[in-house]
């Protein structure tokens, strides 16, 4: 019965497949009005050649409308496994490992925001030409920016470690 089924379905879709790469043409009205056709009769169409078009059908679905009952994803029986005072010292570890790399971003944010001065930082002696300055001054918003992201980021991790 389900090989029954599947050869339906495969022609069903061989023939929606045939369907959709009917021929199409380029009408032009008198107006100059572009539009698309499956039939050239009328006078100023020329037929358009397209590369093959590929239908792929939707799984199908039980009519009752739910996702079919299963078992739920399991690992295989060869799996290797993690004892649970392992994991946790892994947890830990990961932990806090986060913090220190938090503790590092927020000093060097601190630094960023102290060399940059409320956007008036200390010209260098190679910045006679005050593009260079500007520049300078721009990376130096975007690095604080980036920092105070990535000081965001470690938070929300430590966060979803807990």
């Amino acid at each position: 019965m389900n090989r029954l089924l599947l050869g339906l379905f495969f022609l069903i879709g061989v023939q929606t497949i045939a369907r959709a790469q009917g021929d199409v043409y380029l009408c032009i009205d008198d107006n100059g009005k572009k539009e698309y056709k499956n039939t050239g009769a009328t006078k100023g169409c020329k037929k358009v050649e397209l590369q093959g078009i590929t239908v792929v059908p939707s799984p199908v679905m039980p009519a009752s409308g739910k996702k079919p009952q299963g078992k739920p994803a399991s690992s295989p029986s060869d799996f290797p496994k993690v004892d649970e005072g392992t994991q946790k010292a892994r947890d830990s570890d990961r932990k806090q490992i986060l913090q220190d790399e938090l503790k590092t971003e927020e000093q060097k944010l601190a630094n960023l925001k102290k060399e940059y001065n409320n956007g008036e930082p200390e010209r260098h002696g190679d910045e006679k030409n005050f593009a260079k300055y500007q520049e300078r001054t721009n990376m130096m918003k975007e690095d604080i920016a980036r920092t105070e992201k990535n000081i965001e980021a470690l938070k929300r991790e430590i966060g979803n470690s807990k």
